[in-house]
């Protein structure tokens, strides 16, 4: 499946990049699209992923374009073929 990550903030800073596309394993969650995104992106781990680099720093989140915030407990649920998602941070307000 894809994924379409949107990158404001610190993100965008630190990747360099607007957006980028994941390619994923039918049924991937979000925290393994964290663990994906500090593979490909190193940089952040430390400012946006935590140092365990399968979980994102505060106050840094998913904001889903098709329901909203994705919240921490909510790390666990599966992505779906075509979502987009932006990655961003609260105190930055997007």
């Amino acid at each position: 499946m894809r994924i379409r990550l949107e990158f404001l903030g610190v993100a965008r800073l630190v990747t360099g990049a607007k957006e980028d596309f994941f390619d994923l394993h039918e049924g991937a969650t979000y925290r393994e699209l964290v663990c994906h995104l500090g593979r490909r992106y190193p940089a952040l781990i430390g400012d946006v992923i935590q140092p365990s680099g399968d979980r994102l720093q505060g106050p840094n989140i998913f904001c889903s374009k098709h329901t909203s915030i994705i919240k921490p407990e909510q790390m666990a649920h599966p992505l779906h073929d075509g979502d987009q998602l932006v990655l961003m941070s609260l105190s930055a307000g997007g």
